[in-house]
């Protein structure tokens, strides 16, 4: 599996491209916000002769959907998130205003990730993991064949993702970390929904969300 990573809008957000060996992509997290970010990402496509076929978001913040229309209206794709954040999405007007972002109106989703264990794209199929806790509908990614993992905005380099917007729980977050993440193993390579990439063996070892549970035999149920 290919992947190429792009940082779009104003909250510095991760999109990425992933395809393999038949053209076929999925753009997730698609955070494209202006027609330049637009031309950017459809260069890319266009350059390389790839068919998206899905728009997968992790969550449901409007920063992680800004480019998901644009995908639709210019490839036709399906949307996919879990339901269970529709409400984000719903409410991606005033949640963008907070930051100075316009979001316009948001798609629906057209999949449902909460009811699902894969999704696929060409000769790929990503496993869904649910962990919510960021929000109450978040997923993460992850291509086995590959040893990668899209963490959205659960797991970063050295951090974690908020809990403190609507729907945001701390405890769940460390639970979804803790129990569905790092099992992953440390080899897993992890492509967060903003900054730089890193692993789960480093963030085991050095994120402090996590030493200070592994270490002190923190309760984080």
């Amino acid at each position: 599996m290919n992947i190429a990573r792009f940082v779009f809008n104003p909250i510095a957000e991760n999109t990425y491209v992933v395809w393999d060996d038949t053209g076929e992509a999925a753009v997730i997290d698609a955070g494209n916000s202006t027609p330049a970010e637009n031309a950017k990402l459809d260069g890319f496509i266009a350059e390389r002769g790839l068919k998206p076929v899905v728009a997968i978001n992790t969550h449901g913040h409007f920063d992680h959907a800004l480019g998901v229309q644009h995908l639709k209206q210019t490839y036709g794709v399906s949307f996919a998130a879990h339901s269970d954040d529709t409400f984000l999405l719903e409410n991606s007007g005033p949640s963008g205003r907070i930051f100075g972002v316009k979001t316009g109106e948001l798609p629906a989703i057209d999949i449902d990730l909460g009811e699902r264990e894969t999704i696929t794209f060409g000769n790929t199929a990503l496993q869904i993991i649910q962990t919510p806790g960021h929000t109450p509908g978040h997923v993460c990614l992850f291509e086995p064949r590959s040893r990668v993992v899209f963490t959205g905005d659960t797991l970063f380099a050295d951090s974690i993702g908020r809990t403190d917007l609507p729907g945001g729980d701390y405890s769940w977050i460390m639970r979804s970390i803790i129990d569905k993440l790092l099992p992953l193993g440390g080899d897993v390579k992890v492509y967060p929904g903003h900054g730089p990439d890193t692993t789960i063996g480093h963030e085991t070892a050095n994120n402090p969300f996590i030493t200070e549970v592994l270490n002190n035999d923190v309760d984080y149920r």
